[in-house]
């Protein structure tokens, strides 16, 4: 099957995307005077910059570790190893001995916002009620969905001393201060000043935080290395350093960072080939020889992140028959896969591989296997002349969507071979994103038996627990399917309740035999976070993380 990216670009087409983005950069005489980072992204729109961005993972990537900081941070200054938890606004934390709900977490002092105000305990507590307190006067509903869901037993922050807070859970769970490297501290002073500022015209509670937060997300304050400085929304944002970090290590030296949403991989590919930006995420698979050809760096790492179908489980999916999940699993030329996308993805045969202490010891071993495979659907009852109608749900792009077309295409005329019938419902990236959270059953899901939403899997909540556990059910989490099994939940409880590590790598090697075995999803790959960057930048380091570190980089 061929790739339907082609990178195929008329000249009079290359021309008018060149205009096109010298136009929203500005003129080339200001680059030339300032170190400029320009950076073509995956997402159709800017990510929300207000401090929880939306656009995915790709959002937190792009607006939100630049600009903001969160109590807990990822290291992501190795490429020869999985990225760690470490020390972010919070120097140290500690769960309570005799109540495993309640944490203390130690701030970092001395730290600002970059209005100048002081980062502290007041501030932590404010960042955690403006996503989990309904009556604050902060309260952000557009922020609850992409943070609520990935620490979804945060119940309340109560302030110690200064640099003193405690987080208290609704259970005890020992996946907190990973989930928390999600919630991004915004200035509340800053925010306060927006809101002063809204008319007096504009009176209801609702309505005035909401102006707050669009004139914040204008004027954005966090405490990160970078610093807002222009939105321009479906256009471009604009960054740059902030000189006084408090993080040597990680204070940028480039000046300014742009931001540019260009969806399609091949405007991407023609917009760095023009030399119209010097960063561009996820190009064109059959453009890669042509782009080193040119000179520009192409980087790549084994990520943390798993390209996937998830299934329906509500009542009348076709996939609630194991045979017919199974069988899907090994129809699925994975290897012919990688080489459509020129090598960049790594076949999945769950979403650990052999070797991580989480893989456990699955029976159902996936694999190529057609004949295995039409053996179960003609177990299940169908057949060439009765195949199973299945309906997944995709975007067109996305953050970490890698190539979703040509894959589900390639996929597609796979499961044909085995009795599959398969539709697609092609939505924007943002709203499949927010659908994931509503589920299976809500309308906008469009009646499809299957979402095609990637997912980062570098810590047990994200990589298994949203999507498993019945107490993530949408729209509280990921459970987009429904999914619910009284064995996998028991593992589930018993992961989080665990504090001793070892002992935890051991029930999650247990839940990850059980997912492979239930196959709640199609295992298709794992991304490697292909990017192609001019040779001005430099310092690059590609970590095995799903996120990178621009304030470390460099340019000539």
């Amino acid at each position: 099957m061929q790739a339907s990216s082609g990178f195929s670009v008329s000249r009079p087409a290359l021309k008018s995307l060149a205009l096109a983005v010298t136009l929203a950069l500005g003129a080339g005489a200001a680059l030339a005077q300032e170190k400029v980072l320009r950076i073509a992204m995956t997402a159709g729109d800017i990510p929300r910059t207000s401090g929880q961005p939306d656009q995915g993972f790709e959002g937190n990537r792009f607006t939100g570790i630049p600009m903001y900081d969160a109590l807990t941070q990822w290291d992501l200054s190795k490429a020869d190893k999985p990225s760690e938890l470490v020390p972010g606004l919070a120097l140290s934390w500690e769960v309570d001995a005799k109540d495993k709900t309640k944490w203390l977490f130690k701030l970092r002092p001395g730290v600002k916002f970059h209005d100048g105000s002081a980062f502290n305990a007041d501030a932590v507590v404010w960042n955690v009620n403006k996503v989990l307190d309904k009556e604050a006067e902060q309260f952000d509903p557009a922020q609850v969905g992409v943070t609520a869901s990935r620490m979804p037993t945060l119940k309340s922050a109560r302030k110690i001393d200064d640099l003193t807070v405690e987080l208290t859970t609704t259970e005890p769970d020992s996946f907190l201060p990973i989930n928390l490297s999600n919630l991004f501290m915004a200035s509340p002073a800053h925010w306060a000043k927006k809101l002063a500022a809204v008319p007096a015209s504009v009176s209801g509670k609702a309505e005035r935080s909401k102006a707050a937060w669009t004139a914040f997300a204008a004027d954005p304050s966090g405490t990160g290395p970078f610093k807002g400085a222009r939105l321009v929304p479906r256009e471009r944002f604009e960054m740059v350093k902030n000189a006084s970090y408090w993080d040597p290590k990680r204070t940028p030296t480039i000046d300014k960072v742009v931001l540019l949403p260009l969806p399609e991989a091949n405007s991407r590919t023609a917009a760095l080939m023009s030399g119209q930006v010097d960063w561009i995420e996820a190009p064109a698979p059959d453009a890669l020889d042509a782009i080193k050809a040119r000179g520009f760096k192409v980087y790549s790492n084994l990520q943390p992140h798993i390209w996937p179908w998830q299934f329906s489980f509500v009542e009348g999916s076709p996939w609630l028959d194991k045979r017919v999940r199974h069988a899907a699993n090994l129809c699925v030329d994975r290897a012919s896969m990688k080489q459509l996308l020129n090598g960049q993805m790594e076949p999945a045969t769950g979403i650990f591989e052999p070797g991580h202490p989480w893989r456990g010891s699955p029976s159902f071993q996936i694999k190529y296997d057609v004949k295995a495979a039409q053996a179960l659907m003609t177990q299940a009852g169908y057949s060439a002349s009765k195949p199973i109608k299945v309906k997944i749900q995709t975007s067109a792009s996305g953050s970490g969507q890698m190539q979703p077309l040509p894959m589900n295409e390639f996929i597609q005329q796979n499961l044909k071979e085995c009795f599959f019938d398969v539709e697609f419902d092609v939505v924007e990236w943002n709203t499949l994103f927010s659908g994931w959270r509503l589920g299976a059953k809500d309308p906008g899901a469009n009646k499809a038996s299957a979402t095609n939403v990637t997912a980062a899997t570098m810590d047990p909540f994200f990589a298994m627990v949203r999507f498993v556990s019945t107490k993530s059910f949408p729209p509280l989490s990921n459970n987009w399917g429904f999914y619910s099994n009284k064995q996998v939940d028991a593992v589930v409880d018993k992961a989080r309740t665990t504090f001793d590590a070892k002992e935890r790598d051991k029930a999650l090697a247990e839940l990850h035999t059980l997912v492979v075995d239930e196959s709640p999803f199609l295992f298709v790959a794992h991304d490697v976070g292909p990017r192609a960057m001019s040779a001005k930048v430099g310092h690059v380091v590609q970590p095995q993380s799903w996120f990178i570190d621009i304030a470390t980089m460099t340019m000539k």
